[in-house]
């Protein structure tokens, strides 16, 4: 059976870079920018922010996979990462590859530009290629633009949706996109949004296109000096929204008109700076909580080292703990012991064998659980 053309959209030819009306969402673009701000000045002050950014990041991973139909849970997701051995070794079932190799992805793209790499199309071709190094899109030409004209799609109803650009016009495209980044003079907030949409038309790749323009994100906001780092997570409200998010977009190449995209994109990033603010206030008192309770209940010189483990790496095997806290392992089983008893951590598996016992924290667990 063949798809259905009627209702198809085209991508907006010669209408790139678009002009804007400021009137038609000035309000939204100052909220989105207070709230952008308030949830980056969070970051800067904690004294690690990893602690906060590893579960944010999870989250991103996992929600941004499930807008593309990748279903996986953030236990899995962290009982793997507890067995991963630093190998990057991929063998598990292919909606946890794929979520992980998002979340490596994101840090190693957030890493490259913090040591000085350019916001370019050799950029992106990189981290598609590591997007795409194992699960299903490994078949699907990995850190290479598409050859053959792609589409999306609804499958259950066997219909096109829309027609993206031609992938003998893709080059130039691409060239006046970078272009656009590089010199427009919009506000920030405005080009991240023009930039989004633009990317997800063009559709440049065989496979990866949404994961990849929604990393974009963060990592323009962080160039463009919005952020203080890379690490702002979109997907939360992308996902929720996800019938309006793609048909705002689409409507761009039907009308010409931006306005309606641009807008809905400030309130998703007011929005989500809130959510992330408030995620991240909730962890941050959890472990202050946490601080204190442990000083009284451990009474132990190593009790920074275990308080910070647990919160980079809420769920995790016991050698790992030893190994990365450099605790004694005799001291770190009964530190485990007494953390158990208070219901501080659960146990997930016992030891069999060589392998260790898998615990989790769940007081953390509870907040980040999507």
């Amino acid at each position: 059976m063949d798809y259905d053309f009627n209702e198809a959209i085209n991508y907006h030819y010669g209408k790139f870079p678009p002009s804007v009306d400021y009137t038609f969402f000035i309000d939204e673009l100052i909220r989105a920018t207070d709230a952008l701000a308030r949830f980056d000045q969070m970051l800067k002050n904690l004294h690690n922010s990893e602690i906060l950014l590893a579960p944010l990041r999870n989250r991103e991973a996992l929600l941004s996979s499930r807008i593309e139909g990748t279903i996986s849970t953030m236990d899995e997701i962290l009982q793997y990462e507890a067995d991963d051995d630093g190998t990057a070794s991929l063998s598990a079932k292919s909606d946890i590859i794929e979520t992980i190799l998002y979340q490596r992805t994101l840090k190693n793209a957030q890493r490259a530009l913090e040591e000085g790499y350019e916001f370019s199309i050799n950029f992106i071709k990189q981290i598609h290629q590591q997007l795409l190094v194992a699960g299903r899109g490994a078949s699907k030409s990995p850190g290479e633009f598409k050859t053959i004209q792609n589409y999306l799609a609804d499958k259950t109803k066997r219909k096109i949706q829309f027609v993206p650009i031609s992938p003998e016009l893709l080059p130039q495209a691409l060239e006046t996109l970078f272009d656009y980044i590089s010199f427009s003079t919009e506000p920030s907030l405005i080009k991240t949004a023009v930039m989004h949409l633009e990317f997800e038309a063009l559709h440049p790749f065989k496979d990866g296109n949404g994961r990849i323009g929604r990393m974009l994100i963060p990592l323009l906001l962080w160039k463009e000096k919005v952020l203080s780092q890379p690490h702002f997570y979109i997907s939360d409200y992308l996902e929720e929204n996800k019938d309006l998010y793609i048909e705002t977009m689409r409507n761009v190449s039907k009308t010409y008109n931006w306005n309606e995209w641009i807008r809905f994109f400030l309130i998703a990033v007011e929005s989500q700076a809130i959510r992330n603010l408030q995620i991240a206030e909730k962890i941050k008192n959890l472990y202050e909580d946490m601080k204190a309770e442990f000083a009284e209940l451990l009474s132990s010189k190593w009790n920074m080292e275990i308080l910070d483990f647990i919160f980079t790496y809420p769920v995790f095997r016991n050698n790992r703990f030893v190994k990365n806290t450099g605790i004694p392992p005799a001291t770190g089983t009964l530190i485990i012991r007494k953390l158990l008893e208070q219901s501080y951590l659960k146990q997930i598996e016992e030891a069999s064998g060589r392998r260790a016992a898998l615990y989790s924290f769940e007081p953390l667990l509870k907040m980040v659980r999507v």
